[in-house]
């Protein structure tokens, strides 16, 4: 299939690209061009928009057929975006619209190797590739770069080809209906005396998303709020209804939803129009016709009064009280001072500047911007006017000063419509969770026969042979590592000084936009202070009221040295954006916070720290496997102990208990203290991108930045033994840009094994190893070891295997390997397949396509879009020049199967290197009993 698939897609796309090319014009103008009523390649254009406000053309046409939806977005933007979404509205929990997205993708008619998704990932140079369920819809999008090669342009072609296949001829198979949702399977396959267990991938994810509170509250607030069609269930499942489907409702599910009728496309870019039409067309829909789907949601009923409900979560939540805030909340709105006009205002600058702002992943923002619209048969391309809604609102509130408070009154004070639903933890909810789940368990297995056991049995030793047995892929298409570019773009920037203080200044097509950055050491910050650094930085832009900034952020930053893993540098990064003309405001504003920083209102701090208590609290079962690395490798590097502290488990302790503090007057003084060390201008480097025109002007503004807060210049000794490095970001610049380094003579890289007892129902695990820097010479093969390992082995035995919802190895920044996953039904198993990868390498049980195909997806990082906001980024944060980014890309390159199975062996091996582990999860009382282990 793929020399066919090779062969028409490159004949059709010489003739349209050549055609396309000889036009000369720009995508958006070409698109202009075409007329309503326009037939091309069996669609009918409606509509024909321009839509200067987000520099694109709209087209709208609907397919005459079958009556598909189409929307193309001409924009003069190379990362293209493909999207298709189907209305998906279950009336059941079972899972079955979240289920069929996972199973679709493990194989199709053109595509039949199992799991072609993952392994497509690995053999293209996609920029993002992906699926989503919603409540209501399915949608399918990837994006990749339209490089000048003509190879890109062949890689888009199949990506379409791939995922028409997959969505519209999937092969549906049983064993991947069990590995994908749900199965019921001996906990030890092979072995039949061992007890009956639910296993499966969406069945083990969806347990690990409602052990996050915030998503249980808002399923539940949905479920109940609209009680009378599908949003009265659970699109993702319900864990406990999961195992309610059959294959064939899942099959019965695809026929009636992912059809033509049922869907709509989206593309986005510089692509022609006419090449998607004609891929779509030829594979895909000229081989339906038209039906009637009937999915569409009807009308909620309106109930003539408000309703009360309450749900319980997990212990350890963080939770307001609902019902009084809204009560605060509408008393607010409904006064004499709300709404004022400085506010309005704000807001309304705040989507000028969106629509400035360049992103590298435009095209997804502006697919899932108009999808739910579009969804329930909205106007999408009424949607991006948003100059004509911002004007239109303007008369509305000009004509009607109070029209805000109206709608308040409406939609809010006088809605009888209307739910207050509390939440508060329950100390048994787990355990109840765990009875329940033995309940249903015990219903599925009771009225088995000796016959069922035994297919049961037999099916787990199917599958598993299945998922060990090595796949032939030779029918998916690949890019060659050959066919990536062997150089890579110049950044160029210019190094000065403003004041004294080393500043990078970096000329981007920055639409009017003027993006600054400022790096402050805290060389100088007493120990104990450190834990507070986090805090602070959400206070310090919280206490300002900021109209004409669209960005404005202070956070931790920890930089690893590129040459030395026991160097580093600590500090806060500041960064902002404004429109050209708003420069001096931005600036004056970051006077005000280094000068006059209000630290004095406990009630607002009260406020901040219960808000970053809760999301720090509540973001654990969200992002468990990144905090399980951090917590691993803290005892690794003096980089990756701070790191746990400012972001890490003991951040989020530390929070707790300062949320939990009856008196904030001891932070309160803290906090000024912390700031005397923090916004010094005498340890600060700034960094700006703008347009050639404004730079003139931002520098000025710059130096007048710095002249303002002179009076801040203290230098203050490091108050610990500390050695501090001068290290050049550049040969060339001189003593003018510098990074001081510090060193942690004292510290010493340990083993360390940490276990968290949390009151989840799945885990997160982690082994990291210290390894090399960035510019060592192993660092590249390590780099490609970790990405091989990850598709070669580790996915299958951690996620097709284990049931986890995700797993792998990453080489960091910081010269640390790990290893992870994420909503693991395992713990100690997992660890024991991260050292079954290692075995695999250092074995060389992998081929030179296995080597080829991480190689693309390295690259695939390596070369993904960079915003001209964000250009020169890492030579300012971290000196890492074009000449170092070359150096890595050529090692890339260089890598061998002899390269992988060497620092496979002296990094990874056991007793090779220093290792930390960390699980986050429920009570496991093996780790309890077992003195290596350290419980939390």
């Amino acid at each position: 299939p793929c020399v066919a698939i090779a062969s028409a897609g490159l004949i059709s796309l010489q003739r349209l690209s050549s055609s396309w090319r000889s036009r000369g014009s720009s995508a958006v103008e070409r698109a202009l061009q075409y007329t309503v009523g326009q037939k091309i390649q069996g669609f009918t254009v409606k509509q024909v928009t321009a839509v200067p406000d987000l520099f694109l053309t709209a087209v709208k046409l609907s397919h005459d057929a079958t009556g598909a939806q189409y929307l193309h977005a001409a924009r003069d933007d190379s990362n293209n975006l493909f999207s298709v979404q189907f209305r998906t509205t279950p009336m059941d929990s079972t899972g079955v619209p979240h289920i069929l997205e996972h199973t679709v993708l493990c194989g199709s008619q053109r595509f039949p190797c199992r799991d072609p998704f993952f392994k497509m990932l690995n053999r293209s140079l996609s920029t993002f590739m992906n699926a989503f369920t919603a409540s209501d819809y399915t949608m399918y999008p990837f994006s990749t770069q339209n490089a000048k090669d003509f190879q890109n342009l062949l890689s888009t072609v199949i990506f379409f080809f791939f995922y028409l296949d997959a969505v519209f001829f999937p092969c549906l198979r049983e064993l991947d209906f069990w590995q994908e949702g749900w199965r019921l399977e001996h906990e030890t396959p092979t072995d039949p005396s061992s007890r009956l267990v639910f296993k499966g991938v969406v069945f083990n994810e969806m347990k690990g998303v409602f052990s996050d509170n915030e998503r249980l509250y808002a399923q539940h607030l949905q479920n109940k709020l609209l009680p009378d069609h599908t949003y009265s269930v659970v699109s993702g499942g319900e864990p406990l209804a999961i195992p309610d489907l059959t294959w064939e409702q899942l099959k019965h599910f695809h026929a009636t939803h992912y059809h033509p009728s049922n869907a709509r496309f989206f593309t986005y870019g510089d692509l022609p129009l006419e090449q998607h039409l004609q891929q779509i067309e030829e594979e895909a829909l000229s081989k339906f016709e038209r039906t009637e789907p009937n999915t569409a949601v009807p009308p909620q009923t309106h109930w003539d009064k408000p309703r009360l409900d309450h749900v319980t979560c997990r212990p350890d939540a963080l939770a307001p009280d609902p019902m009084k805030q809204n009560t605060l909340c509408m008393s607010y709105l409904l006064g004499e001072t709300g709404f004022e006009e400085e506010q309005i205002e704000a807001l309304l600058h705040k989507i000028e500047i969106q629509m400035k702002h360049q992103s590298t992943s435009f095209g997804l923002a502006l697919a899932s911007y108009i999808a739910s619209c579009w969804n329930h048969d909205g106007d999408p391309v009424q949607l991006l006017k948003i100059s004509q809604n911002v004007s239109r609102f303007r008369q509305c509130l000009k004509e009607n000063p109070r029209y805000l408070q109206d709608k308040v009154q409406h939609y809010f004070k006088d809605n009888t419509h209307r739910l207050t639903l509390t939440m508060s933890p329950d100390e048994s909810f787990l355990e109840k969770q765990a009875e329940a789940e033995e309940q249903k368990l015990h219903q599925k297995i009771q009225n088995l026969s000796d016959a069922d056991h035994k297919d049961i049995y037999e099916k787990g030793l199917q599958l598993l042979a299945a998922q060990s047995t090595a796949q032939d892929a030779s029918c998916l298409p690949a890019l060659k590592v050959s066919d990536i570019e062997p150089i890579i773009p110049y950044t160029p920037v210019q190094l000065g000084t403003a004041g004294g203080v080393p500043v990078q200044y970096c000329e981007q097509p920055t639409n009017g936009m003027v993006y600054f950055r400022a790096m402050c050491n805290l060389n100088s910050l007493p120990e104990d202070l450190k834990i507070y650094v986090p805090l602070i930085c959400s206070v310090i832009t919280n206490v300002c009221v900021y109209i004409y900034i669209y960005m404005m952020s202070v956070s931790p930053q920890i930089i690893p040295d590129t040459d030395d893993l026991d160097l580093y540098e600590q500090g806060i990064i500041l960064s902002s954006s404004c429109l050209e003309r708003n420069l001096p405001d931005m600036f004056q504003l970051w006077s005000d916070i280094f000068n006059s920083p209000r630290f004095d209102d406990e009630q607002r701090l009260r406020v901040l720290v219960m808000m970053s208590a809760q999301e720090l609290s509540n973001g654990i079962s969200y992002s468990g496997h990144m905090y399980a690395m951090t917590r691993a490798a803290r005892s690794l590097t003096p980089t990756a102990d701070l790191q746990e502290a400012f972001s890490g488990m003991d951040q989020v302790k530390f929070m707790k208990r300062i949320a939990e503090m009856t008196d904030l007057t001891s932070v309160l003084r803290k906090l000024p203290r912390i700031k005397r060390h923090l916004l010094n201008p005498e340890n600060m480097r700034c960094a700006v991108n703008a347009t050639p025109q404004k730079m003139s002007e931002a520098a000025g503004e710059v130096e007048r930045f710095i002249g303002n807060i002179a009076a801040n210049r203290k230098e203050r000794k490091p108050v610990r033994p500390t050695v501090v490095e001068v290290r050049p970001l550049d040969p060339q610049a001189g003593s003018s840009a510098s990074r001081k380094l510090i060193s942690e003579p004292h510290f010493k890289p340990c083993q360390m094994k940490t276990y968290f007892q949390l009151p989840f129902n799945v885990n997160f695990v982690s082994e990291c190893v210290r390894a090399v820097p960035f510019t060592h010479a192993d660092y590249a093969s390590l780099c490609i070891l970790a990405r091989m390992m990850t598709a070669k082995f580790l996915h299958g035995e951690i996620r097709e295997k284990g049931g986890a919802y995700g797993g792998g190895a990453r080489m960091g920044g910081g010269g640390l390997f790990s290893f992870y996953s994420y909503r693991d039904p395992n713990s100690t198993q997992t660890l024991s397949a991260f050292r079954g990868g290692v075995e695999w390498a250092r074995a060389g049980k992998f081929t030179q396509q296995d080597i080829d195909e991480a190689k693309l997806s390295v690259f695939s990082a390596v070369d993904a879009p960079v915003a001209p906001s964000d250009k020169g980024l890492g030579r300012f944060l971290n000196g890492i020049t074009d000449e170092m980014k070359q150096r890595y890309r050529e090692r890339l390159f260089a890598v061998t199967d002899k390269n992988l199975i060497d620092v496979a062996g002296r990094y990874l091996g056991v007793g090779q290197q220093t290792c930390g582990v960390a699980i986050l999860g429920p009570e496991n009382e093996s780790i309890r009993k077992d003195p290596s282990w350290v419980v939390k």
